[in-house]
C-alpha cells in the first residue's frame, strides 16, 4: 500500500514519466504485485481504484483473499503429532530419560505451521487480473522485461522468474512466490521446489536493472527502522523506548534495519560500479510513527497508507527539488510545481473518471492506445 501512493505521487508530479512504459521492472516481495501490473499496462489510477476508492469496473478486491488461515496446511502438520508424541515417549523409556526437554522441542517444531495464511486465493486473483483485457501472464508475452525474485528455500539461492529457464512461469505463481514472507504465508512450490520472499536476499535486486543498461533507476523502498528519539507520532505508551511494545515491535524495528542498512549497501556499491547511471530511490520518513505503528493486518487502513506514502513522497519531491531537476531534464523529464506545492492534495483528487468499459471496449482502448504511442515515438 505504501508503494502504491508512492508511485500514484510519482505518477502526478514528474512530467514525462510513464510508469507503465518503463525499459525494464523487478518486483521483489509486495512490490512484485505492482511491477506486474505496471509491466501490463496498468497505471496508478486503475490501480488506486481497485486496492483504494473501490470503483474499479474491473476487478473487484476482496481483502479476505489475502488473510485466508492456511487450513490444509495446520492439518497436514497436526496429523504428525500422534507419530512424533510415540516417538518421543519411546525415547524417555528406552534411553532412561536422558531426551531433554531441548529435544522435544526442536522435535516438535515440526508441528508448527511455516504460514499462518495460504497465498492460493492471491495467485488466483492474479491469474484472472493478468487473463483478460489485453493483458497477459506469460512473461514472454510483455513489451518489457519483467523479473520477480524469490529465493529458493533450500539453497538459500535468489531466482529470477521472467529470466531464461525461468520465464515459462506464470506471473502469478512468480507473485505468489516471491511475497511468500516467511511465518505469514506458507512456501510456494514451483516445479518440485519451495519458494519465499524475495526480500531475504535483497532488498531491491537493482543489479538486475543496472545490468541491463538502464540510464536511470527508480526504486521504492517501503520499510526503514523508526527514529523513535524524533517521532512525530507514536502510540499510547510508547514513548523513545520501543521494546515497550513488545516482541512485534522489536522485531518489526529489527527487520526494517536490516533490509534498510543492505539496501544502502548496495546502492553505494552500485554508484561506484555503474557511475553513469542516475539512481532515484524513494523512502517514508524515519520518524513517521503513525505509518511504523500501523497494524499491518488491517486492510481498513490501507487508504490511510496509500495517502501518508502519497503525501511523503510529494514532500520529498519537493524538499529535493533542487537537486532532482538537473537529474530529471537529462532524461526528458520535470516536475509540475502545481502538483508538488499543493500541500492539501490527495491521493483521490487527481483520479481521473474512467467510462465504464466491457472486455471488448478495453481491448480496443487499449490497441488505440499502443497505436497512440507508437505515433508518438515515431515524431
Amino acid at each position: 500500500m505504501y508503494e502504491l501512493g508512492a508511485l500514484r505521487a510519482m505518477d502526478e508530479a514528474i512530467d514525462g514519466l510513464d510508469l507503465t512504459r518503463l525499459d525494464c521492472y523487478v518486483g521483489v516481495s509486495s512490490g512484485a504485485f505492482l511491477a506486474a501490473g505496471l509491466a501490463n499496462r496498468m497505471d496508478t489510477a486503475e490501480m488506486c481504484r481497485i486496492f483504494i476508492t473501490g470503483d474499479s469496473d474491473d476487478v473487484q478486491f476482496r481483502p479476505e483473499t489475502f488473510l485466508r488461515p492456511a487450513f490444509i496446511e495446520y492439518m497436514r502438520r497436526a496429523a504428525g503429532a500422534p507419530k512424533l508424541a510415540m516417538e518421543w515417549w519411546r525415547d524417555i523409556v528406552f534411553r532412561r530419560g536422558d531426551s531433554r526437554w531441548s529435544d522435544a522441542i526442536n522435535r516438535f517444531g515440526g508441528l508448527v505451521p511455516t504460514g499462518f495464511f495460504d497465498s492460493t486465493e492471491i495467485e488466483r486473483f492474479l491469474r484472472e487480473v493478468f487473463t483478460r483485457r489485453g493483458r497477459s501472464n506469460d512473461f514472454r508475452e510483455l513489451a518489457a522485461p519483467l523479473y520477480v525474485v524469490a529465493v529458493e528455500l533450500d539453497s538459500g539461492k535468489a531466482v529470477r522468474f521472467g529470466d531464461t529457464d525461468w520465464d515459462d512461469i506464470p506471473i502469478s505463481r512468480a507473485v505468489q512466490a516471491s511475497a511468500a514472507l516467511p511465518g505469514l504465508y506458507a512456501p510456494v512450490e514451483v516445479r518440485g521446489r519451495h519458494f519465499v520472499d524475495g526480500a531475504l536476499r535483497r532488498t531491491m535486486h537493482a543489479s538486475l536493472l543496472l545490468e541491463k543498461g538502464v540510464d536511470l533507476l527508480i526504486g521504492i523502498n517501503p520499510l526503514v527502522p523508526f527514529d523513535a528519539n524524533v517521532a512525530r507520532r507514536a502510540p499510547d505508551g510508547i514513548d523513545s523506548r520501543l521494546s515497550e511494545g513488545g516482541l512485534p515491535v522489536v522485531l518489526s524495528q529489527t527487520f526494517r534495519t536490516l533490509l534498510q542498512s543492505r539496501m544502502q549497501v548496495g546502492l553505494q556499491r552500485y554508484a561506484q560500479t555503474y557511475p553513469n547511471i542516475d539512481q532515484l530511490v524513494f523512502e517514508p520518513n524515519s520518524d513517521d510513527g503513525e505509518l511504523f505503528f500501523t497494524n499491518v493486518f488491517s486492510f481498513a487502513a490501507r487508504r490511510r497508507v496509500c495517502e501518508l506514502a502519497y503525501r511523503n513522497t510529494l514532500d520529498d519531491l519537493r524538499a529535493r527539488a533542487a537537486e532532482l531537476e538537473p537529474v530529471l531534464r537529462a532524461h526528458g523529464l520535470s516536475l509540475r510545481e502545481e502538483v508538488v506545492n499543493d500541500a492539501t492534495r490527495s491521493i483521490v483528487d487527481g483520479l481521473p473518471k474512467r467510462p465504464r468499459a466491457t472486455e471488448t471496449t478495453a481491448r480496443l482502448r487499449r490497441a488505440l492506445d499502443e497505436v497512440d504511442h507508437f505515433i508518438a515515438t515515431q515524431r
